[in-house]
C-alpha cells in the first residue's frame, strides 16, 4: 500500500503520467526491489484519487472542471469525428499536467489532419502503441494540438472502434469514454464519471 501511495504522490506532484514509470521511482525511492510484486495501475489509481481528495480540494476540483470545459469546446469543434473524452480528465484524476484525451474516429487519420490544415490550426503527429483485447499491440496514430491554451491530444481510430473502446491502461477493461453530452452533463453536476461506462 505505501508503494502505492507513493507512487500516486509522484504522478499527483511531478507530472509523471506513466503508471509503471511511477512504480519503479516509488520502489526506488522507499528502497524497495521491483522484484518484489509491484502495485496494479487500479491500486495506483486509487491511492492518486485519495491523495487528491486529501491534498486537492477545491484547486483540483476547478482544474478538472476547466479541463472538461475545454474538452467541450474542443468536442464541438470536432463534432464530424465523434470525440469522446477518455483519461484523467473524464476520471477526474487529470492534473495541470495533464493532456485532454479524446479519441475520435475517421475513415483515416489524414482526414483529422487535413481539418487542422484547412482551418490553419497548428498540430503535431505522434504515435502510442496500445495493447488490444486479443493481446497484439497495436499503433494508435495521435493528432496533437492545442484548444484554449490547454494540450489536447486526438488517438485517431477507424469508425468499427467507436462501438468497441480500446482496453483501459489501468484496469484492462473497455476504456470508459464520454460523448459531448455526456461531459457536458458532467460540467452541470447532473452526472458523475463513475456513471459512465463506455
Amino acid at each position: 500500500m505505501e508503494l502505492a501511495a507513493e507512487a500516486a504522490r509522484i504522478i499527483a506532484t511531478e507530472g509523471q503520467h506513466n503508471y509503471h514509470l511511477a512504480k519503479k521511482k516509488a520502489a526506488e525511492r522507499i528502497g524497495v526491489s521491483e522484484r518484489l510484486a509491484l502495485p496494479s495501475n487500479l491500486e495506483v489509481k486509487e491511492a492518486l484519487k485519495r491523495y487528491q481528495q486529501l491534498y486537492g480540494g477545491p484547486a483540483h476540483e476547478e482544474t478538472v472542471h476547466r479541463m472538461r470545459s475545454v474538452a467541450a469546446n474542443a468536442m464541438s469543434r470536432l463534432g464530424e469525428f465523434q470525440p469522446r473524452l477518455v483519461g484523467a480528465v473524464l476520471d477526474g484524476t487529470a492534473d495541470e499536467h495533464s493532456r485532454i484525451a479524446l479519441h475520435v474516429f475517421a475513415e483515416s487519420p489524414e482526414s483529422v489532419v487535413l481539418f487542422f490544415i484547412e482551418r490553419n490550426i497548428d498540430f503535431r503527429q505522434e504515435q502510442r502503441q496500445i495493447r488490444w483485447f486479443d493481446g497484439e499491440h497495436r499503433t494508435i496514430p495521435l493528432v496533437v494540438s492545442e484548444f484554449d491554451d490547454q494540450e489536447v491530444e486526438l488517438s485517431v481510430f477507424e469508425q468499427i472502434n467507436l462501438r468497441q473502446a480500446p482496453p483501459s491502461p489501468i484496469d484492462g477493461k473497455p476504456q470508459a469514454r464520454a460523448t459531448l453530452n455526456e461531459v457536458e452533463e458532467l460540467l452541470i453536476g447532473r452526472q458523475t464519471s463513475s456513471e459512465i461506462r463506455f
